[in-house]
Formats: C-alpha cells, sequence, structure tokens
C-alpha cells in the first residue's frame, strides 16, 4: 500500500480536554410491487442484517437507523405514483454459513434493493445471492474491500478499511509515539483480519514494529493474549473484534492491569462497549463514521423515538447512545429511496442502474459513489470511551489527502 499523509484536523483544546477524560421484525403483507392491505401500491426494501450471534447488538442498532427513517419516511414516489415503502427484516445470525440462506428469502420476498450488512463476512457471503437474482445492495458498514470488489451490484455508503487502519496506525504513532503494537484478530472473520492486516501495514510503514495473534470462534478467555501484549512491551492493542469479544477483552484487560491504549474500529462504536467500559481504569480509542451531536435534528428525533418505544430502547442495548451504525442506516435507507425515484421504477435492474449516479447529503456527510460503487469518503472521527460519564468523547476528525 502507498504511503499515505495523513491531514489532522483537531482543535487543540478540545483535544487536551478529551484525551484526558478518556480512562424487528419485517413487514410481509406485499410483494415490492404489490398493494398493502389498505390497497397502497407498496415497494418493499431488504434489511439484510444480524440480530443474533457476535454482531447482533451491532446489527440492530443499524437497523434501527433504517426503521426510524421509515417512521419519519414512510412513503416514496415513484415514476409519478406514491408508494408505501416496507422494511423487509431478516436475521443473518453474523455467520458467513447461514447468511446465504437470509438473503435467499429476501429474494423470495421481491425486494427492490437491499440495505446491509453490519459485518463485512455476512456481506461478502451473501453477494452472489443478490447477484444471481439481479438485486442490488447497499452496504453500511461494511468496510472490507471485497465487498464490492468484481461485481457491479454491491455498493456501500461508508470508508474503507484500508483507509480505516491507516488512520489508525497514524494516530498510535502521532498521538501514543507507538513503536510496537499487538494486533489480535478473529480467525475466520473477513472484517478482523482484514482491518489487522491494514493497520499492520500503515503501522510498518511508519517505522513500527507489530506483534499479532488470533483467537478462534467461541473463544472467551483472553487473559493470555492480553499476558502477551505485556510481555512485548506492547504500546498499543488493537483488537478489531465483535462487540461481544471486545467486552470481554476490556472487562480482562482491566483485571490484568493492562494499562496501554485499546484501540479498534468501527465495530466498538457502540454502547455495548462504553457499558464495559464503565469505571473500569482503561482506555479506549475508535474511529467510525459519526459523532453524536453531530446533527442535531437526527440526535433529537431518534432519542424520542427510542425512548418511546421500549423494543427499539431494548435493541439499542437499554439506553438512548446514538451509534454511529444507527446513523448509518438512516442514510442508507434515503440512498435507497434516491435510487428509486431516479430509477423512476421498482425493478432491481432500474435501481441498480440508477444507484450509480446517487448522490444524497446525510447526517454522516455527502454520499457518491465512485466506480467500483464505494462511497466517496475521506474523514474518520477518533473518539475515546469516557468511563465515568459513560459516554464518547470527541478526539479528532482524520482524513486522507
Amino acid at each position: 500500500m502507498k504511503k499515505r499523509v495523513l491531514a489532522f484536523a483537531l482543535t487543540a483544546a478540545m483535544v487536551g480536554t478529551m484525551l484526558t477524560g478518556c480512562g424487528g421484525s419485517g413487514n410481509n403483507n406485499a410483494a415490492s410491487t404489490g398493494s398493502s392491505n389498505d390497497g397502497a401500491k407498496v415497494v418493499k426494501i431488504g434489511v439484510y442484517e444480524p440480530a443474533s450471534g457476535d454482531n447482533g447488538a451491532g446489527g440492530k442498532q443499524e437497523t434501527l437507523g433504517m426503521q426510524y427513517a421509515n417512521s419519519k419516511t414512510p412513503t416514496v414516489e415513484i415514476g409519478g405514483e406514491e408508494y408505501k415503502v416496507e422494511l423487509e427484516i431478516v436475521d443473518n445470525e453474523s455467520s458467513n454459513d447461514k447468511g446465504p440462506s437470509a438473503a435467499s428469502s429476501l429474494v423470495g420476498s421481491n425486494v427492490s434493493v437491499v440495505l446491509g450488512s453490519y459485518g463485512s463476512g455476512v456481506s461478502i457471503a451473501a453477494s452472489d445471492v443478490f447477484k444471481d437474482a439481479g438485486i442490488p445492495a447497499i452496504g453500511v458498514t461494511c468496510t472490507n474491500p471485497q465487498v464490492t470488489e468484481g461485481n457491479t451490484h454491491y455498493f456501500r455508503i461508508c470508508f474503507l478499511d484500508p483507509f480505516q487502519g491507516t488512520v489508525l496506525a497514524n494516530f498510535a504513532n502521532e498521538n501514543f509515539s507507538a513503536k510496537k503494537a499487538y494486533i489480535l484478530t478473529k480467525l475466520g472473520d473477513d472484517y478482523s483480519t482484514g482491518l489487522g492486516h491494514y493497520f499492520k501495514e500503515a503501522f510498518v510503514a511508519l517505522g513500527g514494529e507489530v506483534v499479532e495473534e488470533t483467537f478462534q470462534e467461541g473463544n472467551s478467555d483472553f487473559i493470555s493474549y492480553i499476558t502477551s501484549a505485556k510481555n512485548a512491551g506492547a504500546d498499543v492493542f488493537f483488537a478489531p473484534v465483535s462487540t461481544e469479544a471486545a467486552a470481554l477483552i476490556i472487562e480482562q484487560s482491566a483485571a490484568q492491569g493492562l494499562n496501554i491504549p485499546l484501540m479498534a474500529g468501527d465495530t466498538w462504536d457502540s454502547n455495548v462497549i462504553l457499558n464495559a467500559a464503565s469505571g473500569k481504569d482503561v482506555q479506549i480509542y475508535v474511529t467510525t463514521f459519526y459523532q453524536e451531536g453531530g446533527n442535531t435534528e437526527f440526535d433529537n428525533g431518534i432519542k424520542d423515538w427510542i425512548n418511546s418505544d421500549s423494543t427499539a430502547k431494548a435493541n439499542n442495548g437499554g439506553d438512548d447512545t446514538i451509534a454511529a451504525v444507527t446513523a448509518m442506516g438512516y442514510d442508507a435507507y434515503y440512498v435507497a429511496l434516491e435510487a428509486l425515484k431516479a430509477a423512476g421504477s421498482t425493478d432491481p435492474a432500474a435501481v441498480n442502474e440508477a444507484l450509480w449516479k446517487v448522490t444524497y447529503t446525510g447526517v454522516s456527510g455527502d454520499i457518491a459513489f465512485n466506480e467500483t460503487g464505494d462511497a466517496l469518503r475521506d474523514v474518520a472521527y477518533v473518539k475515546c470511551a469516557n468511563t465515568e460519564t459513560g459516554a464518547w468523547d470527541f478526539v479528532a476528525v482524520q482524513g486522507v489527502k
């Protein structure tokens, strides 16, 4: 990978303050081009997300953004006619093996476009199902480059792991003077191994040294890995893993007195992480897509919506903290609507063709697609977990020149 130069946009006063403070079910009553029970024309948008398994917490939060957007904008004008928009939601169970079956159920439901998934591996696993059915998919926070490589049907609205890995490596180097990094990834997880690879590549290019280890599915004891990081004299502990594994790593790191920063990518941007870190002597830094406070109207609206619905609140981890993936799910819904409007049809092939030229300004920023179907994203938010307040503190915005 070519050496990248980071443009570091950072308010000095904020950095000084923040660094010291850091310690559903689908609607199944109509076909995509049919009619609902009230006689309205219907278009279906598939939601391909995990509601169970390692990434279930993140998948539920991503889906919440789509559901909130649908509650705000339940109709769309297509070809001069108004259509009711219904979300067809399936659970891919965070499983590369089970994901294709979930994707097939969306195909059978006659959806016009699919949103998802949280998790690159399950997105890659289902790609051919959508391809063979001629249905376009819009990745929301699946950051592995393989999601869109070599195909013309999978798009995405988030940044990619080569960029995210570079941001994290530079942040470790510039802010912690890190010379040695410990990298822990999960075997068989495309997101985990991919982001670990790109972080390593960028960190080594900066003159750093890395120590790498992997763990297998179902592992719950991370003490040996934490001990390895200590013995290696690592300056940072980088673990791009699921929130389920992350919560255990945080708990066990605190118990073992690991006094170096824990770093991760977008999967750790969750109140699951905040809850795990609460009251503990740990430092946690993550890169992500959105910082609460970035759009007041969106923040206030979705908080009111979450607090008014016990199921939504439960799916958000029991409080109204806004995860970046929720904001991204919200934006993805509106990108799908823009594609439907531009296509002037509910035909998936027409929607696929229209997506290439869709532009949309969402709460997470401007969205447009390049020649591979990837979003033209050039900034990431860096934030840290405040273990006293139980909230994320903004640290910086980083981008690539």
